[in-house]
């Protein structure tokens, strides 16, 4: 990743269930992803195919706050009579 590209939030990391997929999945959690969800694999017929999705947390908190916030400014906006939405 070059100097003026932010990571990203959420990656999901693909790829032949061997060593090499491992050290890729290491190397996130390194950087200071997080595992989101369990891994997903397949088999293409010749090959097991791996799959783990990797976020970072503060990217998580950051966007769960930006949703906070716009329930809240959405509930001040609207009037609750106790019988429904006025």
């Amino acid at each position: 990743m070059s100097a003026d590209e932010s990571p990203l939030a959420y990656r999901l990391i693909t790829g032949p269930d061997d060593r090499s997929f491992c050290e890729r999945i290491s190397a996130a959690l390194a950087e200071g992803y997080v595992l989101h969800g369990g891994p997903t694999v397949t088999f293409n017929g010749t090959t097991v195919i791996c799959a783990q999705a990797v976020i970072l947390p503060q990217a998580v908190a950051s966007s769960d706050v930006a949703v906070a916030n716009a329930l809240d400014e959405l509930d001040s906006e609207l009037e609750f009579d106790g019988e429904g939405i006025a």
